[in-house]
C-alpha cells in the first residue's frame, strides 16, 4: 500500500533540515594527521637510490629510513588500515546527510467493464511515476556510530604511527650494525696482518737463537686464529648488508655504501625534555584513548536502540495517468508535477532482549578498554624510565670502550716492541692482540647499543636524535 501523501511545498523545510544536520557533522571533521616523521627527510625524491658507473649508491641514515617506509609491508599494512578506517568515518558521516535519489517506474493494471482499474491498490490502468526523492532518517544509533568511526579513525592513525616508529628502530639497528661490521672487519684485518708480522719476527728471531721454537709455533696459531677471525668478519659483514638491502630495496641490490659515522657524537636529550615529548606524543597512549573512545560510542549506539528513529521523505515529480509535465482533463491544461512528503516514527517495543544483550556486550568492551588504558598509561612511565635509562648507561659506557679499544691497541704496539727487545714473552704478545680484537669489538657494539637505544627512545618521543 502506498504511503499517504499530502501535497505541499516542502524543499525549503528540507534544505534547512539538511543544513541542521551537515553543520554539527562538519564541525567535528579535523584535517588528516600527516605520516608521522621520525626524523626530517633528507630528499622529497621517493625513488630508490641506483648504482652507477661512477660508483655505488650512498645511503644516508635519513634515507635508508625512508627507503624503508616505502617498502616495508607491515607499515604500509598499517598505513593502508588507517585510510580505510578514514573512509569508513567518511561513510558514516555520508549516511547522517540526507540522500538525493530519482525513481522511475510504471503500473499498468487490468481494466474492468466500465473502465476502471480492478486492483483498488492502483490508481489508474496506465500509471507513470517519475519522481525525485529526498530521504533524511533520524537515529541516535547512526550519530554515534560516526562518532565511533571517528575514534576509530584516529586509533588507526595512531597504531600508523607506532608501526612507523618501530620501523625507525629495525632500519637504525640494521643500518649501524652494517657500519659496526665494516669496522669489525677492518679491525680483523689489521689484526690478521698484525699476526702475519708477528709470525714473520719469531721466525727470525728463532733463526737467530734467540727464542724458543714454541714462540714459533705459538705465533703461527695466532696468525691462524688470526684469519678465521678475519673470514668470520667478512662473513658477519655480508650478512649485516644482506639484511639491510632487504629493508631497504624493492628491487634487491648490495652495491652501496653507508654514509654516516657511528663514532659521531649523538646528543642525549634530558630526561624532563623526553618525558614532555612521551606525555605529548605516544602514540600508544593515544590508540588506548581512541579505543576507548570507541568503546563509549558503542555503549551509546547500543543503548539508542531503546529510542524512536525518525524518517522523513520529500517527493516531487510525475504521478499521473500520462507521462507529461501537462495534462488535459476536460479542455483544461492541468500540470502532472507536484510534490508531496511524509513522516515515519518508529517506537521499539519487543526484541526478546537483543537490545539488552548488545549494551551488555558493549559495556564488557568498555570495561576491557579502559583496562588497556590504564595498562598503556603504566607501561608508557616504566618504558619511559627504562629506555632513558638504557641509553643514559650505553652513553656512559661508550668513552670508556673507547678509551679500552684505543689503549689495547697501544698496548699491542708496546708489548710487541717489548717482546722484539727480549723482556716480554709470546703469551703476553698473544694475550695483548686478543685484547684489541675484544676491546675494538666490544666498542662498536657499545656504540650500536647507544644509537639503538635513541632508536627506541623515539618510539615515545617521535624524535630521532642524530649527530
Amino acid at each position: 500500500m502506498r504511503p499517504l501523501r499530502h501535497q505541499a511545498a516542502f524543499p525549503l523545510c528540507f534544505s534547512l533540515l539538511a543544513a541542521f544536520l551537515s553543520a554539527p557533522i562538519h564541525a567535528q571533521d579535523k584535517p588528516e594527521a600527516p605520516r608521522p616523521q621520525a626524523q626530517p627527510e633528507a630528499a622529497p625524491n621517493a625513488s630508490e637510490p641506483t648504482s652507477s658507473a661512477s660508483g655505488p649508491a650512498e645511503i644516508s641514515l635519513a634515507l635508508a629510513i625512508r627507503l624503508a617506509r616505502a617498502n616495508s609491508t607491515v607499515y604500509n599494512a598499517a598505513v593502508t588500515e588507517a585510510g580505510a578506517a578514514h573512509e569508513d568515518r567518511t561513510q558514516a558521516r555520508d549516511a547522517l546527510l540526507p540522500q538525493v535519489t530519482y525513481n522511475n517506474q510504471y503500473l499498468y493494471t487490468q481494466a474492468n467493464e466500465l473502465g476502471q482499474v480492478r486492483f483498488i491498490a492502483n490508481n489508474a490502468v496506465h500509471e507513470y511515476l517519475s519522481l525525485g526523492n529526498v530521504h533524511e532518517s533520524i537515529d541516535v544509533a547512526a550519530v554515534a556510530g560516526y562518532q565511533r568511526a571517528n575514534a576509530a579513525a584516529a586509533a588507526a592513525r595512531a597504531r600508523a604511527e607506532i608501526a612507523s616508529r618501530g620501523l625507525v628502530v629495525t632500519v637504525v639497528e640494521a643500518y649501524f650494525r652494517a657500519i659496526a661490521a665494516e669496522n669489525k672487519l677492518d679491525a680483523a684485518g689489521r689484526a690478521a696482518d698484525e699476526g702475519d708480522h708477528f709470525l714473520e719476527l719469531t721466525q727470525r728471531l728463532e733463526h737467530g737463537g734467540e727464542v724458543a721454537h714454541s714462540d714459533t709455533i705459538k705465533a703461527e696459531l695466532q696468525a691462524q686464529d688470526r684469519h678465521r677471525q678475519l673470514q668470520e668478519a667478512r662473513l658477519a659483514l655480508l650478512n649485516a648488508r644482506l639484511d639491510l638491502a632487504v629493508l631497504l630495496f624493492a628491487n634487491f641490490q648490495d652495491n652501496f655504501v653507508l654514509t654516516e659515522n657511528l663514532a659521531a657524537s649523538a646528543p642525549l636529550p634530558a630526561f624532563e625534555e623526553v618525558r614532555q615529548q612521551a606525555a605529548r606524543d605516544n602514540p600508544d597512549l593515544r590508540a588506548a584513548f581512541m579505543t576507548l573512545d570507541m568503546t563509549n560510542h558503542d555503549v551509546a549506539a547500543a543503548r539508542a536502540e531503546y529510542l524512536p528513529s525518525l524518517g522523513l521523505d520529500y517527493f516531487y515529480g510525475i504521478d499521473a495517468a500520462q507521462f507529461s509535465a501537462n495534462s488535459t482533463v476536460g479542455g483544461q491544461k492541468l500540470s502532472n508535477l507536484g510534490s508531496s512528503a511524509s513522516a515515519s516514527l518508529n517506537f521499539p517495543v519487543w526484541n526478546w532482549g537483543a537490545t539488552q544483550s548488545r549494551v551488555r556486550q558493549a559495556q564488557l568492551q568498555q570495561k576491557q578498554a579502559k583496562l588497556e588504558l590504564s595498562y598503556a598509561q603504566r607501561k608508557l612511565v616504566a618504558e619511559l624510565r627504562s629506555l632513558y635509562a638504557e641509553a643514559e648507561t650505553s652513553l656512559n659506557q661508550l668513552a670508556g670502550l673507547k678509551r679500552s679499544a684505543e689503549l689495547s691497541a697501544e698496548s699491542q704496539r708496546l708489548t710487541t716492541l717489548r717482546y722484539q727487545g727480549g723482556e716480554a714473552t709470546v703469551l703476553e704478545v698473544v694475550d695483548s692482540q686478543n685484547a684489541f680484537v675484544q676491546a675494538n669489538n666490544n666498542y662498536q657494539d657499545g656504540a650500536v647499543r647507544y644509537r639503538v637505544a635513541l632508536a627506541n627512545l623515539q618510539t615515545l618521543t617521535g624524535v630521532l636524535t642524530n649527530p
